[in-house]
């Protein structure tokens, strides 16, 4: 019995000994929690970091506009620079009463021209090998402005504004299909994915960046300034080369197999976009082989939606028309895949990965044309397009309103 007594004394005394108590705990009121960070470029050759720091008091209460929480901005701005990510980040310090904490930080902005001067992937770096730095923040560019703006302005709704830009940005991946969010993690993944070039989503300003900084901006019932999801970037060697929008950015999204959602115009008894097909769901398939010793591509696609609109008489009941409206609808998705393809290749910017897909089923000649991928090989690549579109729905009214007369 007095063994017993001592094992389990034994066994207390050395769980307590295990036990770490709280030798790493960070008190809320000694950390500044960064949500965002936007990284520039100035006339010196520095790295500018723009930090956006939350104001727990003046959010509480308050994350989605309304109510609760004090009158002060939610955020504050902190700059620093330095000759590295690390130095600014570090440099800032001198200009906080708190530890900058890195572990929220949910969004990094890269301003456009620092993205064509230097390859992403040493803006990247020391992110990803901090433990506390998120892998799964969103990365944007800032499109035809500096980061520091972006990272800047007050938003109305969405209390804090890098919440905004990345809400903003899923719902429109969600719905409309020419933007994408891509986070870190994906981002170097896709780096160092031989024959694969990155394209990340470009957020713009629109109004006077300076009133956007202010309280009184998220008081109006139309903003002095605002934030909106902008074109694609597509990179080379991980530059910024070019942006597209509108459909080409669509057909990329398209190729990518990445397209959740959107509404196609199509063409109909000579009137544009007579009809719209709702797109609901997608896959896309590719696959490379060598032909006669050049690389061809084919690309399968599989579309299904339902009809959203139409704007002239057309009986929806008869499934020869269903028909002939898929095969538009296919002729259409089918145009916008060219138009990318014909735009990645113009650019000599391989961001459908076709070089990643040869080096999957023919490696040895992939090795052969790895180095002169982009520049060579890829914009001469042929490519074959099938696409299969099916219409699942026509609504709840068959026959429209407008009648033949």
């Amino acid at each position: 019995m007095r063994n017993k007594r001592l094992l389990h004394l034994l066994i207390i005394l050395g769980n307590i000994l295990l036990l770490s108590g709280c030798w790493s705990k960070k008190e809320l009121t000694d950390l500044a929690i960064v949500a965002a960070i936007g990284i520039d470029r100035n006339e010196e050759g520095r790295y500018v970091g723009t930090l956006q720091i939350i104001n727990p008091g003046n959010v509480a209460g308050g994350m989605q506009g309304g109510g609760g929480g004090s009158q002060g901005p939610p955020v504050s701005v902190v700059t620093g620079t330095g000759d590295s990510i690390v130095e600014l980040s570090r440099r800032t310090s001198r200009k906080l009463s708190r530890t900058l904490y890195y572990a929220h930080t949910n969004l990094v902005v890269i301003g456009e021209d620092l993205a064509k001067e230097e390859s992403i992937s040493t803006i990247l770096d020391p992110l990803e090998r901090d433990a506390e730095f998120r892998s799964t923040a969103i990365i944007v560019i800032a499109q035809g402005t500096k980061a520091s703006d972006i990272v800047k302005v007050l938003t109305a709704i969405d209390k804090i504004p890098s919440n905004k830009i990345i809400k903003t940005l899923k719902f429109t991946e969600k719905t409309w299909g020419e933007n994408l969010s891509v986070n870190v993690q994906d981002a170097i993944k896709t780096l160092v994915s031989p024959g694969k070039e990155l394209v990340v989503s470009g957020f713009r300003l629109s109004g006077d960046v300076n009133k956007g900084k202010k309280i009184e901006n998220t008081q109006q019932t139309e903003p002095s300034s605002l934030l909106y999801a902008g074109s694609l970037a597509i990179f080379k060697s991980g530059k910024l080369n070019d942006w597209i929008d509108g459909e080409t950015a669509r057909g990329s999204v398209f190729l990518l197999d990445k397209l959740k959602a959107t509404a196609l115009a199509i063409k109909w008894e000579g009137k544009d976009e007579a009809i719209i097909y709702e797109l609901i769901r997608q896959k896309t398939k590719v696959m490379a082989k060598m032909e006669k010793g050049k690389p061809r591509v084919s690309i399968e696609v599989q579309a299904e939606g339902n009809i959203g609109e139409t704007r002239v008489p057309t009986d929806l009941t008869n499934p020869d028309v269903l028909l002939k409206i898929e095969k538009a609808i296919e002729k259409e998705i089918k145009k916008e895949i060219s138009m990318a393809v014909k735009q990645a290749q113009k650019n000599k910017s391989d961001i459908f990965g076709f070089g990643d897909a040869l080096h999957r089923t023919n490696p040895k000649e992939w090795e052969k044309m790895a180095s002169k991928w982009n520049d060579v090989y890829f914009p001469e690549v042929k490519t074959e397009i099938v696409v299969d579109a099916f219409i699942r729905r026509t609504g709840l009214r068959n026959k429209p309103h407008q009648v033949n007369k």
